[in-house]
């Protein structure tokens, strides 16, 4: 397990759709692996395969203390809506609001290729909305009607504290 660089805004492998999992071996243990230790150390809440240059359906979600290892996840069922702010690993230092579901039901597998389910609220809806995103290619700021929209964190605004506090920075 490794600590890996973050793929950054602008670098084209974020974009990549991830390819489907069908090999539950070592690869994708190491790869879960250092996706979550590399979570762990920026810190954040989640991070996806493609923001480690891999174009896999891999990412994981760490929320109360409870890691949530997911491949080949997708959604199949979304209720109402949900404004909050919302950062990112891969875009430092900005923060945005964006409207997403309220809750969300994911069916995925875990490394072993086992199926599962997973419901989230709260921070652990919004970051399985996230992550599930990254696996397609997109990223939050394509939300945003303009980039005028970015809050910048650390720029001495009165609300840095409160930014900080609310978006933990998903991934």
């Amino acid at each position: 397990m490794s600590v890996r660089p973050i793929v950054m805004l602008g670098d084209p492998r974020l974009r990549l759709k991830g390819r489907p999992v069908d090999s539950f071996g070592k690869y994708l243990h190491e790869l879960l692996d250092d996706l979550a230790h590399t979570m762990r150390d920026a810190p954040g809440v989640g991070l996806a395969a493609p923001q480690l240059g891999e174009a896999m359906q891999a990412c994981v979600i760490e929320v109360e203390s409870r890691l949530y290892e997911l491949v080949n996840p997708r959604i199949v069922r979304a209720t109402g809506d949900d404004r909050d702010l919302e950062g990112c690993l891969s875009i430092p230092g900005y923060v945005a609001y964006v409207t997403r579901r309220e809750r969300v039901w994911v069916v995925a597998q875990d490394r072993h290729g086992k199926k599962f389910k997973v419901a989230g609220i709260g921070l652990l809806g919004r970051a399985l909305q996230h992550e599930l995103d990254h696996l397609d290619g997109k990223l939050y700021i394509d939300y945003l009607e303009s980039m005028d929209e970015l809050l910048a964190v650390g720029a001495g605004n009165e609300d840095d504290a409160e930014i900080r506090e609310a978006t933990s920075a998903l991934a």
